[in-house]
């Protein structure tokens, strides 16, 4: 069975939106990791945001041979309850899920290929962590207190438990923590 799983950039305080904003440095140990990332997925779950945020831009990159073309070439699938269409320039290989989002993403696992990738939408993460659907989350930990922005978790979340696979300090003094989450229901 396929695994769903989600890498985001975070901050020591939990701070996950506009890394572009404190992020100082993507070293090369981050580059492995995301060349990794890259060689082991073949299918992007996006939440509404982070669709509309790359759509205007991925879409129309020059081929690259790293994210770009892996964003472009790979099946993309948007989680949104507000959007009635979805496209991606000029590739055929978007889809919309409206409804029973854990449905789709269960029947995506069960699919022949690599892993699923959540990229960006925290929200979208933190739903999947809930309903115990993501199988394993990495966190990019840099060395800095965003003081504000959108957290990973949230104050009134159900609490949830994580065994950690792996963890390595970077050339740059980030941290990458990989965890699988620790599901409660078989």
């Amino acid at each position: 069975m396929r695994k769903l799983v989600s890498g985001l950039f975070i901050t020591m305080d939990g701070v996950v939106e506009e890394p572009s904003d404190w992020q100082e440095t993507f070293d090369e140990d981050m580059m492995a990791s995301l060349e990794n990332h890259l060689a082991t997925t073949d299918t992007i779950v996006l939440g509404r945001v982070t669709y509309e945020y790359w759509e205007p831009h991925f879409s129309i990159a020059e081929p690259d041979g790293g994210f770009a073309d892996h964003i472009n070439n790979n099946p993309k699938y948007v989680v949104s309850t507000t959007l009635d269409d979805v496209k991606w320039g000029s590739y055929d290989n978007i889809t919309l899920i409206k409804n029973n989002l854990i449905e789709e993403i269960n029947e995506l696992k069960q699919q022949d290929g690599k892993n699923i990738a959540v990229s960006g939408s925290p929200t979208l993460v933190r739903y999947l962590i809930e309903q115990e659907v993501l199988d394993q989350l990495q966190l990019f930990i840099h060395p800095v207190i965003a003081n504000k922005g959108k957290r990973l978790f949230q104050e009134g979340s159900p609490l949830q438990r994580f065994d950690l696979v792996e963890c390595k300090a970077t050339v740059s003094g980030n941290i990458i923590a990989t965890y699988r989450l620790r599901k409660t229901t078989p």
